[in-house]
């Protein structure tokens, strides 16, 4: 009896970490695909973010769900992708990332909204390497432009160095997020390529054959 569990136990230790690691790669997947979704669902919208943008600039950051919290101190924090335009105007891997924040003011409630920043250069996005990089502190996100196309109004300019478009129940949700951190999401990015790659080698690189990945910059084409 005494073999037999000394043969048994391996064995179960050996499938609970498949599982545990199976699961944690579920984990980003599930957000993978919830980027998928908020991509989708802000291209059913009537004002919607315009070609023209997504077309110049060069980054974009995706966060599912944020909740934005307050009751006089508020609070945010999302998980979600990032992304930057290669040379040849396709789309990179996602790299996993955080974005956290605070504000002070008359505020209360709490609300889930789908936030996108887009980004004009992918520099921006590459300095995040080495720790947090803070929006409103290094550089400010505006409020971006609706419509399908910005060619229709010629006295708009695409100036702003981050353009940011926040959606609440089917509707754009006003939301600041000057004052925030987003961050590179180590352990989610490792987890899910599961090798040593650092954010600017994903940033560079377009290789993964995932599925979810694949679908993630075609819908991200098609805008």
């Amino acid at each position: 009896m005494k073999t037999l569990k000394f043969l048994v136990l391996p064995v179960l230790l050996s499938a609970f970490f498949v599982m545990a690691s199976a699961t944690q790669v579920n984990k980003e997947t599930e957000r993978i695909q919830s980027a998928v979704n908020v991509l989708r669902e802000f291209s059913k919208m009537k004002e919607s973010i315009p070609h023209d943008l997504i077309a110049q600039y060069k980054g974009i950051v995706i966060i599912p769900r944020l909740i934005n919290a307050g009751l006089g101190i508020g609070g945010k924090r999302g998980k979600g992708v990032a992304m930057v335009k290669l040379p040849d105007g396709k789309w990179s891997d996602p790299v996993f990332v955080t974005l956290t924040g605070g504000s002070i003011g008359a505020q209360i409630g709490v609300q889930s909204v789908d936030l996108i920043l887009v980004f004009r250069h992918q520099g921006v996005l590459a300095k995040v390497k080495n720790g947090d990089f803070t929006i409103g502190g290094d550089i400010s996100a505006a409020a971006g432009p609706v419509g399908r196309s910005t060619s229709a109004n010629t006295d708009y300019k695409l100036e702003a160095e981050v353009y940011s478009y926040s959606r609440s129940r089917g509707l754009f949700a006003g939301i600041s997020i000057n004052g925030s951190s987003l961050a590179i999401d180590k352990s989610a990015t490792h987890n899910f390529y599961g090798n040593s790659l650092s954010s600017p080698e994903i940033f560079q690189a377009a290789k993964s054959k995932d599925a979810n990945v694949i679908e993630l910059k075609q819908t991200l084409a098609a805008m």
